[in-house]
Parts: C-alpha cells; structure tokens; sequence
C-alpha cells in the first residue's frame, strides 16, 4: 500500500486524518448554528438553512478554512466560539504510535494543512501535535489551499521536498488529486475521519485505510536513516 522504502518525506493532513474531523464537523453543523441563532434571535433550524448553503458555496476554496472570514461574514468570533468546544478535538484512532513510527523510521513528517493559524493554535495547543512532527505548514501562509494544484509548487518555499520521494496522506479526496496532479509520487486516503460516522467509500485510483494500524507493521519494518556525525 505504502512503499516505505522510497520515502523521505511525509506530508500529513491534520484534520480528519491526524484528528478526529468530528470537532469540526459538530462545530459546523450544530455549534455555530445554534450560537448564530442566539446572536441573530432565529429558530436552530432556521439558522442552520441560512449557514449551511453559505458555507458549501465556499467548498474547496480558501475563504472555506478562513476564520477571519467567517468571523467577518458572521460577525461572530469563530476561534472563541471553538474553543468553546475545544475539549471535542483529540486525536484518531493510532495517530501517536504512527507519528513515533514515522520519528523512529528516520522519515521527516511534515503537518500540511488548511486549518487557518488561529484554529490551529487551538489544536496544537490541546494536543501536544507540534512536537511529534518535524514542521507544520498551514495553507493560509500560501494564499491558496491544498486543492489547488499550485500549491504543491509553492510548498517548496516552506518545506521543500522531492516529489519522487514523498507520500501525502488525507482524507479529502479532491486533496489527493490534487497532489498526484502535481507529481506527489505516493498518495494514501483515510476513509474515517469522523469517529461519529460511518467511512465512505473507497476512491477508485488511490490506495485508502480506516485506521494507522493498517500500515503501521510496515513502517516499523523500514529501516531507519543512518545517523549524520
């Protein structure tokens, strides 16, 4: 599934892939909705109607990750309404042992993500995140996110990397198509990102997982990089 051999570099998602996407998912489509309603005075679900359109139309694009976005659209304060649910966010099922895997293997992993800086602070903070991967790179430096094909070009200016050499695991799909699109030679989809939902359907091209401890045995076979004196 993973050619081990070939790597040096590890490019890893951070929602839905090293966390549970169900924080974001429940602050999404229930928190914010019912702290809008209150802001606005309107039934839940009529708040729901209203923010859940204008989000979708946003899909795929930067303004969809954008806190200062929304906080603007919204007139609310979405990192302070998140982290009002802050004890939601936790990691998924194997992440640690993967990520010490991934240490002890000698592969360098790298955190590459759509979260804006905000959110993410939150998340580092509550996880202990950072200091189990080697960099962490938000879309949000760039000015585009992950689905964009250019991306992957201007990636190289934060964390430069041989696309020969590199696998980039993730949980969206058009994500994934974007890498091979750019020349990423490995790709590996997690098909659970959510812990309150069921996985989706395999992607017809890209090899996928549930879980870490699919690929965890191989990994802990590569054999480590020999040490620089």
């Amino acid at each position: 599934m993973v050619d081990w051999s070939s790597l040096e570099t590890v490019f890893l998602d951070m929602d839905g892939t090293l966390l549970d996407l169900h924080f974001d998912n429940h602050f999404w489509l229930e928190h914010l909705p019912a702290r809008y309603a209150e802001q606005y005075d309107l039934h839940p679900q009529e708040a729901k109607d209203r923010l859940i359109p204008m989000i979708m139309a946003e899909r795929g694009s930067l303004n969809w990750y954008c806190t200062d976005y929304w906080s603007e659209r919204l007139s609310l304060d979405i990192t302070g309404l998140k982290a009002e649910i802050g004890d939601r966010i936790g990691y998924r099922p194997h992440v640690t042992d993967f990520l010490d895997a991934l240490r002890a293997s000698g592969l360098r992993s790298v955190i590459v993500t759509n979260c804006h800086p905000d959110p993410l602070a939150l998340k580092l903070r509550r996880t202990g995140l950072a200091a189990r991967v080697d960099d962490i790179v938000s879309s949000h430096q760039l000015g585009k996110p992950k689905e964009d094909p250019e991306f992957w070009h201007d990636l190289h200016g934060l964390a430069p990397y041989r696309a020969e050499t590199t696998l980039m695991v993730d949980d969206s799909f058009p994500v994934l198509e974007s890498a091979r699109s750019a020349g990423i030679a490995q790709c590996l989809a997690v098909l659970a990102p959510d812990s309150q939902q069921q996985a989706r359907a395999r992607h017809p091209e890209i090899p996928c997982i549930h879980h870490f401890d699919e690929i965890l045995p191989a990994l802990r076979q590569r054999s480590p990089l020999p040490s620089v004196r």
